[in-house]
This record gives C-alpha cells, structure tokens and sequence, in this order.
C-alpha cells in the first residue's frame, strides 16, 4: 500500500495544476505510516494524495496520502518525493 500511494502521489506531481513537472520523481521516505485496519484480497483501495509542501528550489515535495476500504481509513501517512535525474 505504501509503494502504491507513493506511485499515485508521483502522479499528483505531473498534474498542471501542482506545476505539471515532466523531471523524475523519486519516492524518498516516509513518515507516520500507520496501518488502521487488514486488507485482504478482493477489497477495493481508493488511495489519495494531498500535496503538504512543494520546495522547487530543492526539488522537494511533502505529501499526505491516505488508503480507504469502503470510506473507511485503512492506511495513511507522510511521503517525501525528490526530484532528479537517473
């Protein structure tokens, strides 16, 4: 789940409205994590992320990203994305 909402919040990264950056994002660490509730096969995971904090003068961005199972909070927590090239 946490590599998951990571991937999604690299997304929320290339959204014009958050400046639409086309550089690599590297998943940096985490934070927070907490897990509230098991999921097991078959459920569904709606994963979202907020952006907290975008320096672009170091390439940093600070994201809270939350898992949901039926509404439900089953994991959520702090990301660190970096940008960088390969």
């Amino acid at each position: 789940m946490v590599e998951a909402m990571a991937q999604v919040g690299g997304l929320v990264m290339l959204q014009p409205e958050v400046g639409g950056s086309r550089e690599n994002f590297f998943f940096a660490g985490i934070d927070k994590v907490r897990f509230w509730k098991p999921v097991i096969a078959d459920d569904t995971l709606v994963m979202r992320m907020t952006l907290i904090k975008l320096q672009k003068r170091f390439g940093i961005a600070k994201m809270e990203g939350k898992a949901y199972v039926g509404g439900e909070v089953v994991c959520d927590g702090e990301f660190l994305m970096a940008t960088g090239s390969e």
